[in-house]
């Protein structure tokens, strides 16, 4: 279990085939269905360079083995960053939170999950290393579908870097599941919106979640939306530019259609909001 980064480089050298994990609450999971069989895993939790929140300028560094509990309650991520703060109170549940890390929920890429959307609408970027490299990519970039993101042998994710301006009014992020909690979501929005006094969107970035392959994002949605006022007439037809745009699945969760719906639907819940900054 390597302490240092020097330590880990030697460790993937020795092990080329070993997989790495921090808080393991996927990957355990596969181990005991049998659906994953590495011939090694390297566990990364005792590498404290790659934990911690700070901020530098306008951007916020949030290390890779940060957990999801850690990020509920950093004073930069409650004054920062709300989507993110709300988004991990609603993953999974206590157990989880407090081994899970953000790294781990991103190269797991799976649509359904909760930091993800709002990653997507913070532009977010990755900061990627090796041993002899780091280089950054865009989250929308690094995932390319279902359990593939753009990470090559010898690569971890180390940092993921959000910045901390534009400013927005409305942070909102909102999942619909099976249930109240513990839930993977059926169908996951994100949004961050600006709206002037008079009730007229001027900035707006929405994703989506469990409705395509990876996280979806639509800039014709938010250029369409961008000066309607924040109303029911002013979202609805929007809300059919959603539901044509959406590509979801059949599944034992909720079918395509439902999916397509909810997609529609979570728009109009930004209706009423108080902006405040």
């Amino acid at each position: 279990m390597p302490v240092k980064p020097d330590e880990l480089w030697g460790v993937l050298d020795e092990n080329p085939e070993a997989v790495v994990y921090a808080g393991g609450t996927d990957l355990l999971v596969k181990l005991r269905s049998q659906h994953a069989k590495p011939a090694c895993l390297i566990c990364l939790e005792r590498l404290d360079d790659f934990k911690g929140i700070t901020t530098e300028g306008d951007e916020i560094f949030i290390g890779a083995l940060t957990t999801h509990r850690e990020m509920v309650g950093d004073p930069i991520v409650v004054r920062d960053l709300r989507l993110m703060a709300t988004a991990t109170k609603s993953l999974g549940s206590p157990p989880v939170r407090n081994m899970g890390t953000l790294a781990g929920n991103i190269v797991t890429a799976s649509p359904a999950g909760d930091t993800l959307a709002p990653l997507y609408v913070l532009n977010a970027q990755l900061e990627i290393r090796s041993r002899s490299a780091t280089r950054r990519a865009p989250i929308e970039s690094f995932i390319l579908g279902p359990g593939k993101v753009d990470l090559n042998h010898g690569e971890i994710v180390s940092r993921i870097i959000v910045s901390k301006s534009p400013k927005f009014g409305v942070h909102h992020y909102e999942k619909v599941g099976r249930r109240d909690s513990l839930a993977c979501a059926v169908v996951s929005m994100a949004a961050l919106v600006n709206v002037t006094d008079d009730n007229i969107i001027s900035k707006i970035r929405l994703a989506w979640g469990s409705v395509g392959p990876t996280i979806m994002r639509f800039r014709s949605v938010e250029s369409f939306l961008e000066g309607k006022a924040l109303s029911i007439k002013g979202l609805s037809e929007a809300v059919r530019l959603v539901k044509e745009s959406v590509h979801p699945i059949d599944d034992l969760r909720a079918s395509s259609s439902y999916r397509r719906e909810v997609a529609g639907r979570l728009l109009l819940r930004l209706i009423g909001y108080t902006p405040c900054i």
